[in-house]
């Protein structure tokens, strides 16, 4: 059974940063694409960044320069590290494995204050 989990989020000021982590157990983590995701409020269910086996990312217009994905497959750890943030970032953060496709964690709610 495939679980990913994860944590990071919170409330934090325009212009600050956070981490996001997402651990995976129950899959082969080396082998999948890893994605971030993110639900804004009234929004739909967005694609943030990804990294595939080959540690190739690819991030939305919206937060290149700003966010960064990588990876540990020391640790099947996946994580978004998010510079600059603004109101427009706020919004519950899911990370999920392209190879599973049931694969949802609980998501970690970002807040940015102005």
């Amino acid at each position: 059974q495939v679980q990913l989990v994860e944590s990071g989020g919170g409330l934090v000021q325009v212009g600050g940063s956070l981490r996001l982590s997402c651990t995976a157990s129950g899959m082969i983590f080396t082998a999948n694409t890893m994605v971030w995701y993110r639900q804004s409020p009234g929004k739909q269910r967005e694609l943030v960044a990804s990294i595939n086996k080959l540690l190739n990312t690819h991030y939305d217009n919206s937060v290149k320069g700003r966010f960064t994905i990588s990876r540990d497959n020391t640790k099947n750890t996946v994580y978004l590290q998010m510079n600059s943030l603004n109101p427009e970032d706020t919004g519950v953060y899911f990370c999920h494995a392209l190879g599973y496709p049931a694969s949802w964690g609980q998501g970690t709610q970002v807040t940015v204050s102005s």
